[in-house]
Formats: structure tokens, sequence, C-alpha cells
């Protein structure tokens, strides 16, 4: 059959996501520590590129608390080999692909919408292919909207279109989907554009859900891996060690692993860049790329009850577990790439079935090597992808396509800057529309050199952290709301003192809880714990229903040890707020470290069989109050309860990381 484009619905039950939330997001959800032992001689770059906060984004962190039915705009791209469908409204997600010869699933598909605290503005669904740019960590647009276009190759093979301006380093990006007639692979092409007269850096990651069982090996050609153990959600310890076997067991057999944990492939530079989830007969999915994507990377949940619990709360009772399979710029995650001013990265991504010989497979570690990277080379030989990337650039990359669904109107705005100070339009073969709500503060400072007149108890519609706006801010008339967005790029900045000047200034001007909030934060980040949690308090007697301010707050006035500040604040809260769940917990927290346990342990298990739906990725909160409550009720009997001889139960047991229990095992 000839290539298929198709525009369908989707249908899955879900859990809505809310409007996003309206105030920065100053706080760094990523990981604070990197631990890296590994040789300079690697060359890696370990936090160089890591940002502050996820600013100019706002955040993603309120659920809705029902499954329902829901309807997701989807497109299919097929051919006689694979049937490959998008969720264009999640990042342009490839939510399944599909073996038609061998009637499997190459990826997992996700049966339910059921978003987690796991990106970089919180909400993150699991499965299929996920893409991620700019910055460490799953990607802000990853529950929002690309623009959706389609064009076609000179031989009539539609090519659909997913792209956007990234905010965070105000660049372009483009990813053009095919499947040829007679294709056994799908092909991304990827563009990204530096538009900027400076260095920036960049990051991407591709990351595939597979089917985890225990006959099931993940290869990559390579002898080392830099192994990631999260030990929280603010510590990573990073080793280079040697492939397959370290740590005591094979490595390469994600089932092996207990804990939660990533390897990146040191994959030589001369060698081919490929990785593979390879099943017990042979047959499995092959992800290849040009050179530009040097890392590959195995992520694992692991057969902790931890792990388990996570993949059970992102896939439902009916998900089958899954572990990942990641492509990016870099060898590791924690580093970045430096992007030349003007530059324009390219590359090619091919993903497609594979069989292999078993016995090779799951054998010695370099046969097993050889006999993917040979079965892949019969498939889809090295040098095809290198003439595919160049004839492809000159055929369709740069040729405007009809679009079909828009994306965010910042792309729109940034060219209308360009515009007004002279400069080249952003990748002019692509439509970036119009502004929309959210950008018409910015087009009336672009209009008029200053914001428009603000009121104070209305939440700013968005922010910005590029250096053009700063200095247009700078030359604008200095009310309180200008005063307060140059605060919050200066925050952006870690120019605490500048930052500070500026809120205090605007609340000279304008009593307003957007400034107060941003004081808060400053008091956190600059170690006034006290001051944090008092601000804090200030603002939730501005805005006492706003469940996400309260959550904010209530987890400062915990890191303060200001236990009587927030169970007075929560007692003074309407009903509705305080049967919010993490507000409700973090209550109990609050009551258990002031010594009333009894009274917490009641409140955690209202949780025993419902989920908290925004704990953090690694975060251990959950387990951490259930050992704290049982460690104090022993005390009361005379007797110490160790963590390790604990039965922490699986509802409440959320750790990535946790000692194995030998009489389990």
């Amino acid at each position: 059959m000839s290539t298929q484009i198709r525009f369908e619905k989707k249908l899955m039950p879900g859990i809505r996501l809310e409007p996003q939330n309206v105030f920065p997001s100053m706080r760094n959800a990523l990981i604070h520590s990197i631990e890296a032992d590994v040789d300079p001689s690697d060359g890696l770059r370990i936090g160089y590129g890591l940002v502050p906060n996820i600013m100019p984004h706002l955040r993603q962190d309120e659920y809705g608390t029902q499954m329902e039915k829901m309807s997701f705009d989807s497109v299919v791209l097929e051919n006689e080999f694979l049937k490959a469908r998008f969720l264009p409204g999640l990042g342009g997600r490839l939510w399944s692909l599909y073996d038609k010869e061998k009637q499997r699933d190459l990826v997992v598909e996700n049966p339910v919408f059921k978003p987690g605290n796991f990106a970089v503005r919180n909400a993150w669904v699991a499965g299929g292919v996920e893409w991620n740019i700019g910055s460490r960590g799953h990607d802000a647009y990853t529950c929002s909207p690309l623009f959706t276009a389609v064009t076609e190759d000179e031989d009539g093979t539609p090519v659909l279109r997913f792209y956007e301006f990234s905010r965070v380093r105000a660049v372009v990006y483009q990813m053009d989907f095919f499947l040829p007639e007679d294709s056994r692979f799908l092909f991304v092409r990827v563009r990204i554009e530096n538009p900027n007269p400076k260095e920036v850096p960049m990051y991407w990651w591709s990351n595939t859900a597979v089917k985890e069982c225990p006959k099931q090996r993940i290869i990559a050609p390579a002898a080392t891996t830099f192994a990631n153990t999260y030990i929280s959600d603010t510590r990573h310890i990073l080793k280079k060690l040697p492939l397959p076997v370290c740590e005591g067991f094979d490595c390469t057999f994600p089932f092996s692993h207990w804990n939660s944990k990533d390897h990146f492939f040191n994959i030589p530079d001369a060698e081919r860049k490929f990785e593979a989830s390879i099943y017990g007969d042979g047959h499995g999915l092959v992800q290849t790329s040009t050179d530009r994507l040097k890392g590959r990377k195995l992520f694992t949940w692991g057969r902790s009850p931890g792990g388990l619990h996570w993949q059970r709360r992102l896939t439902g009772e009916n998900g089958v577990d899954y572990a990942e399979i990641q492509a990016g710029l870099c060898r590791t995650q924690m580093e970045h790439v430096p992007m030349p001013a003007g530059a324009v990265w390219e590359w090619i991504e091919a993903y497609g079935a594979i069989q292999t010989d078993p016995g090779k497979i799951f054998g010695e570690w370099n046969g097993a090597i050889r006999e993917t990277a040979e079965r892949l080379e019969e498939l889809l030989p090295r040098e095809t992808l290198d003439i595919l990337l160049e004839r492809t650039g000159k055929s369709f990359a740069l040729k405007p396509a009809e679009v079909v669904s828009c994306g965010s109107g910042w792309g729109a705005l940034e060219n209308l800057r360009r515009e007004k100070s002279g400069q080249k339009k952003l990748a002019e073969h692509l439509d970036f529309g119009n502004v929309g709500a959210e950008q018409s503060d910015w087009c009336h400072l672009l209009e008029h050199g200053t914001l428009p007149p603000h009121d104070p108890d209305v939440p700013p519609q968005s922010y910005q952290t590029q250096d053009e706006w700063l200095e247009l801010l700078k030359k604008a008339k200095a009310d309180w709301f200008v005063r307060y967005h140059l605060g919050t790029i200066y925050y952006y900045r870690e120019d605490w003192e500048k930052a500070r000047e500026c809120m205090e200034k605007s609340l000279s001007l304008s009593r307003n809880a957007w400034s107060i909030y941003a004081l808060a934060n400053l008091c956190r980040v600059t170690g006034d714990l006290a001051g944090a949690s008092r601000h804090f308090s200030e603002v939730i007697a501005m805005r006492r229903n706003d469940p996400a301010l309260i959550k904010e707050a209530f987890k400062t006035m915990l890191e303060a040890h200001d236990y009587t500040r927030l169970i007075q604040t929560y007692e003074s809260l309407a009903q509705a707020m305080r049967e919010v769940p993490l507000i409700h917990f973090l209550y109990a927290d609050a009551i258990a470290r002031r010594g009333d346990v009894d009274a917490a342990e009641q409140i955690l298990m209202q949780y025993a069989g419902d989920e908290i739906p925004d704990i953090r990725e690694g975060e251990n909160s959950l387990s951490e109050l259930y050992i704290y409550i049982r460690q104090k009720q022993a005390e009361r009997k005379g007797a110490a309860l160790a963590v390790e001889d604990m039965e922490i139960p699986f509802c409440f047991d959320l750790r990535m990381n946790s000692l194995i229990n030998k009489r389990k095992k």
C-alpha cells in the first residue's frame, strides 16, 4: 500500500489537566547535586547548561481528580509495514508504533492519559516516544500542543511536521516525520536553528518506552557505561563502569535491576550510533541515527516496590511494565552541548523492527553487539541515513507546509520583536501564526515602550527571560508591574540583590501578591527559610483559594520547620482546600513533626487506596512520613525500629533507590 496520512480522534480514559499555575516557576524541580566519578579524558560537561528553574514557562501542576473519557487529536502515518500514531497536543509524541508484519507493538502504548509530576513544568505522561529540547528534563511542551503541518517529499510521500519556538533557549526546532512506501523504518528529520547572536547550551533526548520483561536485553555498541544512581530527588551519583557486568550483575537486562537506574552507554565516536531492545525470540525495536546524536541510554524503574508502584501510577492497573531507551546530543543527560550563534543542527533518527539470532543476543556481550549491528546494516545501511539527511535537506526540510493546527504564540511574538529591531525572522519557511492573549502585554511593550496598566489583583499572563526583553523593560516606565517583571528576570539570572530591589520597589508602588511570592522565593533560595515562610503566609492571606500556591507555601514551611504556621494556616482554610490531597498530606507531615503521629497516621491511611497525584519523581516524602510515624510509635514503647527492618506498604513506597529486602529475594 502507498503511504497514508490520516487525522483521527484517539479515545482513552484519562485525568484532565487543569489550567496552568498563575505564579512564576521559581523552584528548581530537577537535580541540585550531581556527583560525577568519571575521567577528565571522557570530556563530559557535567553541569554545563543546567537552568536554575523553568521560567519563563508556567507550571502545569493541577490535575483533575476523576478518570473520564477523553478525546485527543491524532495523526496516523501508515504503510505496508508500520502504523505510527502521533498526538500533536502532547508535544508531538509518537503514541504508538505497530509492526504490521509481526503484529506486535514496537513501543509501549499507554492505555490511559495519567499525568504525573515528572516534567520541567510538572505534568508528564508515560509511553511512546517523547521529544525533549533545550534544557535537561522532560520537555516544557510535553503536555502542550506543537504546530502541526503537512508537506510532502519529491516523490509525493507525505511528511508530518511538528515545530515550535523553544523559549528557554530562544531557538526553533522542527521535526519532519516520513514513512516511505517500501520502508520498514519510520524516519524523523530533526532541525534545530539558533537564530541568536550568541552561543547557547543545547540539549536533545528522544525517549522511547519499550515493554520490560525477564527475557529482554538492551544492546548498544559500548564497552563502558556512565551509570547514574538515584539517591533522592535532589541528588544523583554518576560513575563510569564496565559493560555488561557492573555492580554485580549484567546491567543490560532491565529486569535484573532492583532499583531505578540510568545507564548512559559510552559509544565510541567512530561506531554507528544505535540502541535496540531485543526479546527472547530475537525480535525487537532498534533505534538508530546519523552521528550527531552521540548518546544512548537505558532507564529502568527496577523491580523494587517503589519502581513498580511508579509504573502503576503512570500506566494504570492494566498497563505494562516498561523501560526506556533514549538517544541524545550528549553522552549523558547531566550536560549540554554549546551551540554556536547562527548554527543549524540536523540529523535523522530511524525507528523499526529488527529480527536477530537470540542465541547470539543473549550470549557474550560483544557477540550481541555484532549480531545487532550486522542485522541493522542489512536492514538500513549506515550510509543510507547520511544520504537521506542530505537529500531531504534539499527536498522538503525548508519547504513550507500546510498548517493543520497551531502551537503557541511565542514564535509569532519573537518575529514581531525581530521585525521591530531589524533582525531576520525566525526560520522563514515555518508559519508561527499570530500572537494571542498570553503575548498581549509584550506586544504592548514593543509598540508603546512600556507594559500596559495592570490590576495588581489579576494574575500576570506570562513571563520573559530573554536578554532582549530585559533591555526593553529597563527602558520602560517603572510602575509596579514593570518592576515586578524586571525582578523575575533578575531572579532567573540568580541576581538576588537586583531581584529583591525590584520586588521591594514594586511593592512600594502597589501591594501585590506576585512580588510577595517572589520575595518568599528569594528568601528560600538565599537560605532565609523563616522569612520565606512568613512571606508565603502573607500571599496565602491574599489568595486563599489557590491550591498550587498553598502547596508551594506548605513545602517551604516544612523545609523551614515552621510547623506551627503551617498547621494554623491549614486550619484557617476552606474545607475544599483542606481536602486537596497534597495539601492534606503536607499538613499530616507537619502534625507528625509536632508530635501528633497518631493523627498523622490517620490522615496518611486515607491515601492507602487513593493517590496523591503530584508527588514528584524521586521524592520519598510518602515513605519518609510512614517511617517517621512508625519509628516514633516504637519509641513510645521503648523500642528502636531500623528502616531496613520495616515493611513499607506498597501504596506508600515510591523509593527509586531502596535497600534490598533479602527475605523477599
